[in-house]
């Protein structure tokens, strides 16, 4: 058992954080045009964009299904996407982009850089969802994988988060393949479309994204996709590695 004069002691050396950190910068993420190998995200631009969202969020096997954890849609007709791609098309914070395939030009779906905290080095990527063409491929992955690059690697962010409806059993299991720790639970964190939501939280850390991009371009590069497009090694194989 430690003595009175131990615990004093020990008292007095009380950690209180490794260094103090400098701000980072805001500005980076609006207007942000990312490009990869398959796949571009631009800053969303309701004339250009209304026709292209409106197909990828209703074709498909059961489409409206995408949105069942989502704060909007389905949709019903292009005048609902377009309303809604002007809001966006202003925010600050969320700043959405839309995710586009290089070679059709078609867009896939759309997301956003939020809760965007440059005193303290830290941001979430959200509102993300995925047509029925895109999910669980390759373009999908390389989407997000470019912006959790942007966020920890060329602004330098400290912390990038994942939040989910606890309940969304697809953005969990997509979190921890992409590489983000499990974090907990909150209980009764929000309101979506009128019921209660707990939220699942994820986070990556600056200090995390170099392993992890390197998972990123090791599952990602050509070489790991036979001549029939099918992967030879799991990304949740390369991730779950790492933790």
């Amino acid at each position: 058992m430690a003595t009175e004069q131990e615990l004093a002691s020990a008292a007095n050396r009380r950690p209180i954080g490794n260094e103090k950190i400098a701000p980072r910068r805001w500005e980076g993420f609006q207007g942000a045009s990312l490009s990869g190998p398959g796949t571009s995200l631009q800053p969303v631009d309701a004339e250009r964009d209304t026709a292209d969202i409106f197909k990828a969020a209703t074709e498909g096997e059961e489409p409206e299904r995408i949105f069942d954890y989502m704060n909007v849609g389905p949709f019903s007709n292009e005048e609902e996407v377009r309303a809604l791609l002007v809001k966006r098309q202003a925010s600050k914070d969320p700043v959405f982009v839309v995710y586009r395939d290089n070679a059709t030009g078609h867009l896939g779906g759309m997301g956003s850089f939020m809760e965007i905290r440059p005193a303290v080095g830290v941001t979430e990527i959200g509102h993300i969802w995925f047509g029925r063409d895109w999910q669980r491929g390759a373009r999908a992955t390389e989407a997000l994988s470019l912006k959790m690059n942007h966020a920890l690697e060329t602004l330098g962010y400290r912390r990038l988060e994942w939040k989910c409806d606890a309940l969304n059993a697809a953005s969990r299991s997509a979190a921890l393949r992409l590489g983000f720790r499990y974090e907990g639970i909150f209980l009764n964190h929000m309101i979506v479309k009128g019921r209660s939501r707990d939220t699942a939280w994820f986070s990556l850390t600056q200090e995390e994204w170099p392993a992890v991009r390197e998972a990123h371009d090791r599952w990602l590069s050509p070489a790991n996709f036979d001549d029939a497009g099918r992967q030879k090694c799991s990304l949740s194989d390369l991730t779950r590695a790492l933790w």
